[in-house]
């Protein structure tokens, strides 16, 4: 396990349907990031689509495909991705799952998660299943958390990623700028409760009416946001010293005084 690596969130304005453009830009960045040494990238939720929805069952079919190219990409630049994509149940259901997958550097694929909020104002419920499972990925990076934009606004599952062993969560995103101070708010706390890094990355740009700021950020494990993007197509970077985690857990001992008996269930329960 790598103790201290470069990692980076990466925000850019998808756009909607359009696969090709969209996994050019990603490769660009890609590309560019491994000159700087990169070891974890983190892209945006529906990073190769958007949202997309009336389309999506059409785009899931060629996610085997995107899949390949980011295996081979992390391979090559020895550089985990992580990143959501349409993953399709079967032709004849009309909902898909928003999925994160997590390839590690050696480009084999570690983990997927399927989002298990969805988010009813924008009709996601029409759209998606909603996953059943908690995930943390063993990964050459260390114990690594997954979940996606709505998931943050739940303190229970990022507990359970922590009780799972996770010393950072990964959070792909498309969250409006209306709401972009609950963003900042959720991803502090988040980091705080858990003791755990965050790494959260937003799009920017629009999709009709709704409209992306970016803010994509790498908050550490007590709450500092070591680096947070602007609002236009950009990166947020930081190392990570997984060392932090350990020091943040023993001096604020969170998981030891934690009063299981009287919240309703055990560790590993």
């Amino acid at each position: 396990m790598t103790e201290v690596f470069k990692a980076c969130a990466l925000q850019f304005d998808i756009e909607n349907g359009d696969l090709d453009a969209n996994m050019v830009w990603v490769e660009n960045q890609v590309k560019m990031l491994a000159e700087e040494g990169v070891s974890l990238t983190v892209l945006p939720e529906l990073f190769s689509t958007g949202f997309d929805n009336e389309q999506m069952v059409d785009h899931a079919r060629s996610t085997p495909g995107v899949l390949e190219q980011l295996q081979g990409w992390a391979k090559t630049h020895a550089m985990a991705l992580a990143g959501s994509v349409p993953e399709l149940v079967n032709d004849e259901d009309p909902r898909v799952y928003n999925t994160l997958y997590f390839i590690d550097r050696d480009g084999e694929l570690k983990g997927q998660y399927r989002k298990t909020h969805l988010f009813p104002l924008t009709g996601e419920p029409d759209y998606y299943r909603p996953g059943d499972d908690v995930v943390v990925v063993e990964s050459s990076l260390g114990p690594v958390g997954l979940m996606i934009c709505y998931d943050l606004r739940f303190p229970e599952l990022a507990r359970e990623l922590f009780l799972k062993g996770a010393k950072m969560i990964l959070t792909p995103a498309q969250w409006p700028r209306t709401r972009i101070g609950h963003w900042d708010i959720l991803a502090r706390a988040r980091a705080v409760e858990n003791q755990v890094f965050m790494i959260c990355a937003n799009r920017t740009g629009n999709d009709g009416e709704l409209i992306f700021s970016g803010g994509s950020q790498i908050v550490d494990p007590m709450g500092n946001v070591l680096d947070r993007a602007g609002e236009n197509d950009s990166i947020a970077r930081a190392e990570i010293d997984l060392a932090q985690v350990a020091r943040a857990r023993r001096l604020i001992p969170v998981g030891r005084d934690r009063r299981a008996d009287i919240y309703g269930r055990k560790d590993n329960e």
